[in-house]
C-alpha cells in the first residue's frame, strides 16, 4: 500500500504508546484514522494530543477480547469513513514473572488480548477490506520478544510467537487480495504497557503474581529509555509503503539474532535430504512462491 493518502485506518491500543503514534504518524501521512483502547481516558487523552486533526480521527472505547465489540467496531469505521483500508492490531498486554507460578487467568488475560485480539482484527476487519477491492495492509504488533524468548516472560513471549506466526501464515493467504500483512517486533518502547495490569477484568483478576505501584513505578522508569512511540511508528509506515513482513525498529537485536538462527542451522543434521520429502518441501516452497507472486503491485 504505497499511497495512503486518503485512505482509512483502524488501530487498537490506539489512545496511548504506539498506537497513539501510529495516529500521529498516519493522519500526518494523510489517512483518516480510527483509535480504539480499552481506556476511555487514553482516548480523551489522546484526542487531545490529536487536536490539530481531530476531524480525521474517530475514537472508539473498546475490549479486543470481545468478538462482538469487534465487529460493532468495523461497522462503526465504515459508518464514519466509509471504507477500511489499513488495520493495525496493535493492542496487548504484559506481567512478568515464572511461569511455574501463573495462574489460568494470568494465561487468559495474555493469550486473550495479545492473541485473540489480533484474531479478532483479522476475523472482522478483513472481509471489509475485501470487499471494497481497492487492497490494504494487515499491520500485527508481536515483539522481539516473540523471536528472543528469556526467564521471566514466558506468557508474553508465548502470545508475541503466536502473533509472528500467524501474521507469517496470513501473509501468504491475502496476497491473492493485495491485502499486505506485516509483523511489527519493537523492542523497547516508551509506552505505558506497564499500567496494562488497571485494566485487568474482574473475571480474570487471580494472579500468581503480586504487581505494586512501586512495581509499576520501576518498570515506567525501564521504560523510559525506550524508543519513542512516534519514531517506531514512522518505521511502520516506512514498511507498509515498502510491504516489508518483518517490521524491525530497533537494532540492538542483530547479533542476538545471529546466535539465535546459527544456531537453528547448526542444530540441523548433516545428512543428506531424503530425495522424497525432499520433494514435497519443493512443492510446498513453490506453493510459497506462487501465492506471493499472486500479490497485485
Amino acid at each position: 500500500m504505497k499511497d495512503v493518502q486518503g485512505r482509512v485506518a483502524f488501530v487498537t491500543g490506539g489512545g496511548s504508546g504506539i498506537g497513539l503514534g501510529l495516529a500521529k504518524v498516519l493522519t500526518g501521512a494523510g489517512m483518516k484514522v480510527v483509535i480504539a483502547d480499552i481506556r476511555g481516558d487514553h482516548l480523551e487523552r489522546a484526542l487531545t494530543e490529536l487536536g490539530n486533526v481531530r476531524s480525521s480521527v474517530h475514537a472508539i472505547e473498546l475490549d479486543v477480547t470481545d468478538r462482538k465489540a469487534m465487529e460493532r467496531a468495523a461497522e462503526e469505521t465504515l459508518r464514519v469513513f466509509g471504507k477500511v483500508h489499513l488495520v493495525c492490531n496493535n493492542a496487548g498486554v504484559s506481567i512478568f514473572g515464572p511461569m511455574d507460578q501463573a495462574t489460568y487467568e494470568d494465561w487468559d488475560w495474555i493469550m486473550g488480548v495479545n492473541v485473540d485480539g489480533v484474531i479478532n482484527g483479522i476475523q472482522s476487519f478483513v472481509p471489509r477490506i475485501k470487499a471494497h477491492g481497492e487492497g490494504g495492509h494487515i499491520v500485527n504488533t508481536a515483539s522481539m520478544a516473540g523471536l528472543l524468548a528469556g526467564p521471566g516472560y514466558g506468557i508474553y513471549a508465548a502470545s508475541k510467537f503466536s502473533v509472528l506466526g500467524l501474521s507469517t501464515s496470513l501473509r501468504y493467504d491475502l496476497a491473492p487480495h493485495n491485502i499486505g500483512v506485516s509483523v511489527l517486533c519493537p523492542g523497547f518502547v516508551r509506552s505505558n504497557i506497564h499500567e496494562a495490569v488497571l485494566s485487568r477484568p474482574n473475571h480474570l483478576a487471580r494472579s500468581g503474581y503480586r504487581v505494586s505501584k512501586e512495581d509499576i513505578a520501576r518498570l515506567d522508569q525501564v521504560l523510559s529509555v525506550g524508543m519513542a512511540p512516534i519514531d517506531v511508528a514512522e518505521r511502520v509506515l516506512e514498511g507498509i509503503k515498502r510491504d516489508e513482513l518483518y517490521i524491525f525498529p530497533h537494532a540492538e537485536f542483530k547479533e542476538e539474532l545471529r546466535e539465535l538462527f546459527d544456531g537453528i542451522l547448526a542444530a540441523l543434521p548433516d545428512a543428506a535430504p531424503d530425495p522424497k520429502r525432499m520433494a514435497m518441501e519443493d512443492g510446498r516452497r513453490a506453493r510459497k512462491k506462487e501465492a506471493t507472486g499472486m500479490r497485485q503491485q
